[in-house]
C-alpha cells in the first residue's frame, strides 16, 4: 500500500516533467507569418475584466446565466402569487415583464442590454417555442374528449356562445382601431381575425388548475366549467389554425390549400396514426419497455409538429393534436407527465414569459388616448367572455351563483392568451401597441378570476345565510 502510494507522485511528476520539456522545446519553433495579421504573442493582452465579461457573453455561458436568472424570477413571483391566491402562472406572467423593458430595461437599461443583447433573444425564442409545444402536448393529453361528447349541450352551447360573442366584438373593436394602430401593409381581415381570437380564448389548463385547488374538481359546477373550457380550447384552437392560414396564405387559393392540407393530417391523425399509435403502445406496455413507448410518442410529438409548420398552421397545432391521440391508458400518460411536464412548466415556460416580457413595452402607452383604447379592450374581453358565459349558463338552466362563477372561469386567459398574442406578434400582425395591451389585458383577466370567484361564494354564503336565518329562528 505503501509502494502504490509513492508511486502515484513518481508518475505524475514523471509526465509532468516531460510535458514541461516538450512545451519548452515548442515554444523555440517559428511561428508562421499570417499575412499582415498581428501574431498572437504581440497582441495586446486583455485586462483581467475584460477576459471576465468577455467570458460571460460567450453565447453558451449567456444563454446560461439568462436561464438561470428567468427561473428564479420566475419561481420568486410564482410564489409572490400563490402568496396573494393568484395561480403561479400570473406572477410567472408578471416576472416575464419585469425582466423586459418595461422594468428592467426602464431601470437599468445598460443591465438589460448586457443581460438580454438583441441578438441572444431568436436562442430564447426557439427555447421557448419547444418548451410551448411539449407543453401544449401535455394540455392535448390531459384534454378528455369524452366528456365534451357526453356533457354535450350545456357545455358546448356555453363555450360556443363564449368564443362567437367576444370575437364579433374583436372584430368590431378592430374596425374602429384599425386605421391607427394595424402594423403597415397588413390587411383588415388579419387584423381584425387576430383582435377576434384574441377576444376569445380561454386558459384551459390554468382554469382545470383553478378548479383543482379550490376543490370544485367534483362538484357539478367544476364539472361543468372544465367541460365548457374543454369544449372552448378544442374550438378554439380550430379557428385559430384556421386564421394563422389565412392570415399566412398569399392568396385565397393559397388558404384553401393550407386549410385542405391541415384537415387531411388531422384526418390521418385521428384515423390512422391514433390506432397504429396505440397499437404500439399497448405492445410495448405489455413488454414493460418503457423507452421504446416514450421514444415512439415523442416522434410522433415531434413528425407533428414539424408538419404542421411545414404547412403552415403552425408546430403547436401538431405539438397539442398529438396529445389529443394520446392512447388512454392511464400508465403511458403517467410516464409520459413524468418525462414532460417538469422540464417544460418549470424550465421551459418560464423562458416563453420572460421572452413575451422582453417584446412588452409598456412605455408605448404613454399617451392618455393609449390608455382609452386599452380600456376598450378590457371591456370588450371582460364583458364579452364573462358576460357572454354567464348570460348564456343562466339561459340553460344555470343559478345566477354557478352562471357567475361560470363567466369567472371562462374569462381566465393566462398562458394560451399569450402564445396566440406571440402568434400574431411574429406574423407581423400585431403592433407593439396593442400587442403590450393584449398582454396586460391577459394578465388582468388572469388576475380577476381569483377574486370573483371569492365574490361569488361570500354572496352566495350571504344569501344562504339569510335565508337559512328564519328557519332557525322559528327552531329556536
Amino acid at each position: 500500500m505503501r509502494k502504490q502510494t509513492l508511486l502515484y507522485p513518481v508518475i505524475i511528476g514523471l509526465f509532468g516533467g516531460l510535458i514541461w520539456f516538450i512545451i519548452n522545446q515548442g515554444n523555440h519553433l517559428p511561428v508562421k507569418d499570417g499575412g499582415g495579421a498581428v501574431p498572437a504573442a504581440t497582441a495586446a493582452p486583455l485586462s483581467l475584466g475584460q477576459q471576465w465579461l468577455d467570458t460571460i457573453h460567450h453565447p453558451l455561458s449567456l444563454l446560461l446565466l439568462q436561464i438561470i436568472l428567468i427561473v428564479v424570477t420566475a419561481r420568486v413571483f410564482g410564489k409572490l402569487a400563490r402568496y396573494i391566491k393568484q395561480p403561479a402562472v400570473v406572477g410567472e406572467i408578471v416576472a416575464g415583464i419585469c425582466l423586459g423593458p418595461s422594468l428592467l430595461g426602464w431601470l437599468l437599461p445598460g443591465g438589460s442590454s448586457f443581460l438580454f443583447p438583441a441578438e441572444s433573444l431568436k436562442t430564447l425564442q426557439f427555447l421557448s417555442q419547444i418548451g410551448l409545444a411539449f407543453f401544449m402536448f401535455i394540455v392535448g393529453m390531459e384534454l378528455d374528449a369524452s366528456k365534451v361528447k357526453n356533457k354535450a349541450h350545456v357545455a358546448v352551447m356555453i363555450s360556443h356562445v363564449s368564443i362567437v360573442f367576444p370575437f364579433f366584438l374583436g372584430v368590431w373593436l378592430a374596425y374602429y382601431i384599425f386605421p391607427n394602430f394595424a402594423p403597415a401593409n397588413v390587411g383588415f381581415i388579419s387584423f381584425a381575425l387576430f383582435m377576434g381570437i384574441a377576444m376569445s380564448i380561454t386558459a384551459f389548463p390554468v382554469l382545470a388548475r383553478i378548479v383543482q385547488e379550490r376543490k370544485l374538481s367534483g362538484t357539478p359546477l367544476g364539472i361543468l366549467a372544465i367541460t365548457c373550457a374543454a369544449a372552448d380550447d378544442v374550438t378554439a384552437w380550430c379557428i385559430l389554425a384556421a386564421v394563422v392560414a389565412i392570415a399566412k396564405a398569399t392568396g385565397f387559393a393559397g388558404t384553401l390549400i393550407t386549410l385542405g392540407a391541415a384537415l387531411l393530417f388531422v384526418g390521418i391523425m385521428l384515423y390512422v396514426i391514433k390506432p397504429w399509435l396505440d397499437k404500439q403502445i399497448r405492445k410495448y406496455t405489455a413488454a414493460g419497455n418503457k423507452v421504446a413507448a416514450v421514444a415512439t410518442v415523442f416522434l410522433v410529438v415531434l413528425l407533428s409538429a414539424w408538419i404542421t409548420e411545414v404547412i403552415g398552421i403552425h408546430a403547436l397545432f401538431g405539438a397539442f393534436l398529438a396529445g389529443v391521440i394520446m392512447p388512454a391508458d392511464a400508465t403511458i400518460k403517467t410516464w409520459l407527465t413524468d418525462k414532460v411536464e417538469d422540464i417544460s412548466v418549470l424550465l421551459l415556460l418560464p423562458i416563453f414569459f420572460a421572452f413575451t416580457g422582453l417584446r412588452t413595452q409598456i412605455g408605448l402607452l404613454s399617451a392618455g388616448h393609449l390608455w382609452a383604447v386599452f380600456g376598450l379592450i378590457m371591456l370588450v374581453a371582460v364583458g364579452g367572455k364573462f358576460g357572454g358565459s354567464a348570460l348564456t349558463a343562466r339561459l340553460m338552466g344555470q343559478s345566477w351563483t354557478d352562471a357567475t362563477a361560470i363567466g369567472a372561469l371562462m374569462n381566465t386567459r393566462g398562458l394560451m392568451e399569450l402564445i396566440v398574442l406571440n402568434l400574431g406578434y411574429d406574423l407581423g400582425i400585431l403592433s407593439p401597441e396593442i400587442f403590450a395591451m393584449l398582454v396586460l389585458m391577459a394578465l388582468a383577466t388572469t388576475f380577476m378570476t381569483g377574486p370573483l370567484l371569492d365574490m361569488v361564494k361570500h354572496f352566495e354564503s350571504k344569501r344562504s345565510w339569510k335565508a337559512s336565518g328564519p328557519m332557525k329562528a322559528s327552531l329556536e
